[in-house]
């Protein structure tokens, strides 16, 4: 095998703390597997020396490497970049906070091995294996957001915003060289994306665990990623 089976692209903005304990369960995860595979963490103009952190990492483990970003430019954004510079068969993202644990790989592992170019963790897929911890005010901000997107925008996705997604190397070269949404509304954007193209796309539940310290703050984030949703659902009609 001549590059990486896998790439884990994790957008970190201000991560110094939470990342480092969070990389160290995926590199260990990846090195027990037993095949090539790379890191990217994309430092989305950190100021709190996240990008030291992980380049400290690094110097011991070659498979990870840090993009750095020279100005907060959003999630969106980080995790583009992280996609694009990647070269694995299969590419994963992944939330820094690691409120997904990484063996959750495995679920979508095994829908794209059956065929799904996109396999996409979901809190909200009813799955009797997994549990699912958060905060009520965010649950129901979750549910109204994934109501508004699911009625406007995305057919057949019960939860778009999961940082837990998995593509095949061929759907992320294309989707996220199209996808223009910087902030954290461009999951949408790019499942609107594969929608249009007739990509197969499988939502799977996953065990998920809210974390301290989020950067989505409902109140302002909200109405914002909803913004960003019209916008990329006006930039889809303008390219039909």
């Amino acid at each position: 095998m001549s590059g990486p089976r896998w790439s884990v692209v994790i957008p970190a903005f201000n991560e110094a703390r939470r990342l480092p304990p969070y990389l160290a369960d995926v590199i260990a995860y990846f090195d027990g597997r037993g095949e090539p595979y790379e890191v990217l963490v994309v430092d989305d103009g950190s100021s709190d020396g996240t990008a030291d952190a992980v380049t400290g990492i690094a110097r011991a483990h070659p498979s990870v490497r840090v993009l750095r970003q020279a100005r907060n430019e959003g999630k969106g954004a980080a995790v583009r970049r992280g996609m694009l510079a990647a070269g694995g068969e299969r590419r994963l993202f992944a939330d820094a906070d690691g409120a997904t644990p990484i063996v959750e790989l495995k679920r979508l592992e095994a829908a794209l091995s059956a065929g799904a170019d996109i396999a996409i963790g979901s809190r909200a897929r009813l799955d009797p294996s997994v549990s699912v911890t958060a905060r009520p005010h965010r649950v129901l901000a979750g549910r109204i957001f994934s109501w508004l997107v699911g009625r406007f925008a995305i057919r057949g996705v019960i939860d778009s915003q999961c940082g837990f997604k998995a593509f095949t190397a061929a759907a992320a070269t294309d989707l996220f060289g199209r996808v223009r949404t910087c902030g954290f509304g461009f999951d949408v954007e790019v499942l609107l994306l594969a929608q249009a193209a007739g990509y197969r796309i499988v939502e799977v539940g996953v065990n998920w665990a809210d974390q301290p310290g989020s950067k989505v703050a409902v109140a302002t984030d909200g109405p914002r990623m909803l913004w960003e949703v019209a916008r990329a659902r006006l930039r889809m009609r303008r390219r039909r």
